[in-house]
């Protein structure tokens, strides 16, 4: 029993010191970015909820975002273009628990 939550614990150490963090740089022009993205009102049309931290440290993952004004520290940048432009539609929500991919998407791990 205490060997098996050892190594659940290190599994999850893992896990967490190898999840990327989403640190986006907002550029203005789309030729730019390497993702673009539309901001919806409707939840339902979105594919990435998305909670917004206010640390890096606190940033994970694809949908947990911290917003970066150093481009060399973001690992990645976003344009924020109209749906029918867009190639992932993002919904802002309250909480870290609601936050992450809503389908299957092409882009799930470039964040």
């Amino acid at each position: 029993m205490i060997l098996r939550l050892l190594l659940a614990g290190i599994v999850l150490v893992a896990t967490i010191t190898t999840a990327s963090a989403a640190k986006i740089y907002q550029v203005y022009n789309p030729d730019e970015a390497n993702i673009r993205v539309a901001i919806v009102r409707d939840r339902g049309m979105a594919d990435l909820l998305v909670y917004r931290v206010s640390s890096r440290a606190l940033a994970l993952g694809d949908a947990v975002w911290f917003v970066t004004r150093d481009s060399a520290d973001a690992t990645v940048r976003l344009s924020f273009v109209s749906v029918d432009a867009s190639e992932v539609k993002v919904y802002f929500v309250d909480t870290f628990r609601e936050a992450g991919w809503v389908r299957p998407h092409r882009l799930r791990g470039s964040f």
